[in-house]
């Protein structure tokens, strides 16, 4: 069905649920687990959820060479085929937001909707300053660094100032624990990154959730998606770079509620 020949299925994959399809990129540094662990159940309360782990997340093996963008959007899409889906929805998060309109772009007669969130076209000079700085860390191999480094980017400032000293510290010392061994391709990815052209061929109904409080990426990033998507709708959450720390019920329902009125 695909234009382009697809690849083998080869990345390590989360399956879940059923009903319509629904494929889910992560972000950067993270996995599908990671990213989406908190509302997994109840995006796959209504749909066939399908999510893999780039090189050095989750269980799929580090990478020896520079991440393409176009290598992890076909993988996406391989694995949602694999698991029986002809279409489905896409969903990016962070990093995952340009790989899903990549996908979008490059298999146009698969995708029946987009979400996107906290995400961006191509990084302005603040977050590719950001994506340097944590990428070099990530290097050392000293992940509660590199969780130290992140937390006052990635939380908004009330989620940060309302956790007790010692609670922050144990929420810190998680997450370096879960930090992917395959960061540094991440974040190198990441900082390099440009669908810019792919937004004027984007032909499906999409939403753009903007994360108001994200330092990491900032809400002009969100905004820019969002006028230059045709027809894309931007809705807003008042939460950090981590919706899925700070109101992961209330991501979730904007996800579902967009896909439940856009439904292959």
């Amino acid at each position: 069905m695909s234009v382009r020949t697809l690849p083998e299925a080869t990345f390590a994959r989360t399956v879940l649920g059923s009903g319509p399809g629904l494929a889910l990129a992560h972000g950067a540094g993270s996995s599908v687990a990671g990213t989406y662990g908190p509302i997994l159940e109840g995006l796959a309360a209504g749909h066939t959820v399908v999510g893999i782990d780039y090189p050095g997340s989750g269980d799929t093996p580090r990478s020896t060479t520079p991440l393409q963008l176009d290598d992890l959007a076909d993988q996406l899409v391989a694995a949602a085929v694999a698991e029986g889906l002809d279409t489905f929805a896409l969903h990016g998060y962070s990093l995952g937001g340009p790989v899903a309109i990549r996908a979008a772009a490059r298999h146009p007669e698969r995708v029946t909707a987009l979400v996107l969130t906290a995400t961006m076209a191509h990084p302005n000079n603040q977050q590719a300053l950001t994506l340097r700085v944590w990428g070099k860390l990530a290097a050392t191999g000293d992940h509660r660094l590199v969780s130290e480094f992140l937390f006052p980017h990635a939380l908004s400032p009330q989620a940060i100032e309302a956790m007790p000293t010692e609670q922050l510290e144990e929420v810190i010392t998680y997450a370096a624990g879960e930090v992917a061994d395959g960061t540094v391709e991440h974040a190198d990815l990441a900082g390099r990154i440009d669908v810019r052209d792919d937004l004027a061929d984007i032909r499906i109904p999409t939403l753009v959730i903007s994360t108001t409080a994200d330092h990491l990426a900032p809400p002009a990033l969100h905004r820019h998606l969002a006028e230059n998507i045709p027809g894309a709708q931007l809705t807003e959450i008042p939460t950090g770079h981590l919706p899925m720390v700070e109101r992961p019920e209330e991501w979730q329902k904007l996800i579902t509620n967009f896909l439940n009125r856009h439904s292959a």
